[in-house]
Parts: structure tokens; sequence; C-alpha cells
């Protein structure tokens, strides 16, 4: 009995292991909204670090979190450093490209909760009198712990609504102006 339960254990382990190691290598999550202002206004609130603190949502779970900024003020080469509460956690973002009312390309090197280095890039289409703000993060699992983490929280779930939230956030900011 005791041999049988050992070896659907062993099963059970075995097959883990293998659903894990099955699951992609990549993430990518992705959010859209159309904002009632002209490209270069919606740029500018997110091609400069410091404007962040208005409608970044992780600015509002933690408004006491350390922020250093280090480089130009803006554009490419600007640097935003955090470490907050366990909802913010610590990590770093370099402005890595940044093309005038188009794109604005950050690295984003995490330190807590979990180490690891993603990629965010914000889009801006103008639509008329509108501008079609797309913000997408992408980044890879290449280790088992998280591939196993992601297994059981999905990066899409996880950070899609917090995405949508900053769109909402960014939009009154850009319109209000």
């Amino acid at each position: 009995m005791l041999r049988k339960i050992l070896i659907a254990l062993a099963l059970v382990v075995v097959g883990f292991i293998v659903v894990v190691a099955l699951q992609p290598s990549e993430f990518r999550i992705s959010r859209s909204a159309t904002i009632s202002a002209p490209p270069p206004q919606v740029f500018a609130q997110v091609n400069d670090f410091r404007k962040w603190q208005a409608w970044s949502p992780w600015a509002k779970l933690d408004p006491a979190a350390k922020a250093e900024f280090e480089g130009p003020p803006v554009g490419n080469g600007a640097v935003f450093r955090w470490a907050g509460n366990d909802q913010v956690g610590e990590g770093q973002m370099t402005l890595i490209e940044s093309r005038q009312s188009d794109l604005v390309r950050i690295k984003l090197d995490f330190v807590k909760p979990m180490a690891g280095t993603s990629f965010t890039e914000f889009t801006f289409r103008p639509q008329g009198d509108q501008t079609a703000v797309t913000w997408v993060m992408s980044g890879r699992n290449d280790n088992f712990l998280a591939k196993a983490v992601c297994l059981f929280m999905n990066p899409d779930k996880m950070l899609g609504g917090t995405f949508e939230q900053g769109l909402a956030n960014l939009k009154a900011v850009a319109e209000a102006r």
C-alpha cells in the first residue's frame, strides 16, 4: 500500500514538473485606451518618469515609496528607481527608446518581490482629435520557478486590470490639461 502511494506521489511530482517545463517561456500583457487629447500631450505624461506619480496605478498602492531619478529628465536614458511596500516591490525603470509622440520603450529591472527583467512599450496613434494608447509589457520566464508561478498566477490576469486602471488615470490626467 505504501509503495503504491509513493509511486502515485512520484507520478504527480513528475507530472507537475513536465507541466511546468512545458509552460511558455514568454509572456505579453497588452491594454489599450483612447484618450481625448493629442499624441504630444499624452506622450509627455509617459516620457517623463516624474509625471508618473499622477497616473501610475502603483503610485497609489504605496504613496510613501522611495523614488529616485537619474539621468536626463525625459527621454532616452532617464532612470526611475523605486522601493516600496509588498504591493509595489523594488526595482528600476530605464527609458531605452523615445520617439516624439509615437513610442516610449522602457526596460524594467525588478528586484523584489521576484528578480527579473521585462520590457514595457507605450505607443501613441492619432485618431482624429484623440490618441489611441497601447501599453504592452513583455518578458521571459526562463527559469522553473518563474514558470511555476505563472502556472498559478497568470500575468495577464494579475496585471491586466492594473494596466486598465493606469490607462484610465492617464486619460484623466491628459484630458484635464
